[in-house]
């Protein structure tokens, strides 16, 4: 599915709405400050209520954005008749749960990355957004970075032609977060396959128009993160929790129905030249190649044998995209839809991940569909 986001922040004058979209916070500790400003800014919502299970850090999030209408009970949030959005930013073992039930309850929902942990846990959202007739978002936030939506405006024109290979990685040197939320399978669902190769695989496929992915080989492994002494350079450099238990590292080749073919690699531990974190993309197509994120485009006059290399004139972003994803789900439920990131696109990336750990479990290519 091709769409273009249009990032406005502001309304034009004269267009308002009858009543401000009321929105509950459902774990406020983590990823949650990064949607509040976003939130502060929407002409359309406000943030009224928020609950999370560790009362001491939801008291202090209630004193510092000024919200009274605090539970350490999700439930006081799911049943309010006066929450109209929302936002779920826990742990990604409790999304399905939450979500399924706040759709259910009437609301709709934007859902921090990975929407759930299992394609069928998506399909299951799927199916309660459909019967409640509400918007389901993704938080995928680098969809909203300006050097992302102006890469997205160019694709769509046509750019690159037929984009037949793409290849993308998320790289960390040493770059995870020690705690068990993200090193245990049974609170994360997976490694970096789940934390980062969701960003870096949604980027991808949205930007190729969502292509249908029909088979993928993958190997998805923990080479680095046993070693003895190996530690994350983040939370003070601790070391690597004894109870770590999934991938440190996954690779894998993706083909799709329409014959395009895709090359990923993930990992937190790399011995790679990066300080922290190298994100990067290439698209190849019958009329051009782009990069992710220096926004640059190659193409070939074979006509004068010339070849040619621009890079696109960008516009400072007005916020950070962990805000604007906020601000433009917002927009979306006010002016009915259509959701910013659809979940049937986080249930192709979701369908690729899991298949890289069948493949990696049964040590072949595995199908994707039937």
């Amino acid at each position: 599915m091709k769409q273009v986001i249009q990032l406005i922040i502001t309304r034009r004058k004269g267009e308002d709405v009858a009543t401000t979209l009321k929105v509950g916070v459902i774990g406020v500790g983590g990823i949650a400050r990064t949607h509040m400003p976003g939130w502060a800014a929407s002409t359309d919502a406000e943030v009224v209520a928020g609950s999370d299970i560790n009362g001491a850090v939801l008291a202090e999030w209630g004193r510092t954005h000024g919200i009274s209408r605090l539970s350490t009970d999700p439930a006081d949030i799911l049943n309010d008749p006066d929450i109209d959005i929302v936002d779920v930013c826990t742990p990604n073992m409790s999304h399905t749960a939450l979500v399924v039930a706040a759709l259910e309850a009437g609301k709709h929902v934007i859902c921090e990355k990975p929407l759930a942990p299992t394609a069928d846990e998506i399909r299951r959202m799927i199916a309660a957004r459909d019967a409640a007739g509400k918007l389901l978002m993704t938080a995928q936030h680098f969809r909203f970075k300006g050097v992302s939506q102006a890469m997205k405006r160019e694709i769509d024109q046509g750019t690159l032609g037929d984009i037949y290979h793409g290849r993308s990685w998320m790289l960390r040197r040493n770059g995870f977060i020690p705690t068990a939320t993200f090193v245990r399978r049974e609170l994360s669902g997976g490694g970096p396959c789940i934390d980062i190769g969701v960003h870096i695989l949604d980027l991808t496929l949205w930007l190729m128009g969502n292509p249908q992915p029909v088979a993928v080989t993958g190997v998805a492994k923990a080479p680095l993160a046993h070693l003895p002494g190996q530690f994350a350079v983040w939370r003070n450099s601790v070391p690597v929790p004894s109870d770590f238990d999934v991938e440190d590292f996954a690779a894998a080749f993706v083909r799709f129905a329409d014959g395009a073919t895709l090359v990923l690699e993930v990992s937190w531990l790399l011995h790679h030249d990066t300080e922290v974190e190298d994100m990067q993309m290439w698209l190849y197509g019958t009329q051009g190649g782009c990069h992710w994120p220096k926004a640059e485009f190659l193409a070939t006059d074979y006509g004068t044998r010339q070849l040619s290399n621009r890079q696109l004139k960008l516009i400072k972003d007005p916020m950070e995209p962990h805000a604007l994803e906020c601000v433009e789900f917002a927009r979306a439920v006010a002016a009915g839809g259509p959701s910013p990131v659809p979940a049937e696109q986080s249930l192709q990336v979701m369908t690729i991940l899991e298949g890289i750990y069948r493949s990696q479990r049964e040590g072949r290519e595995v199908s994707l569909v039937g």
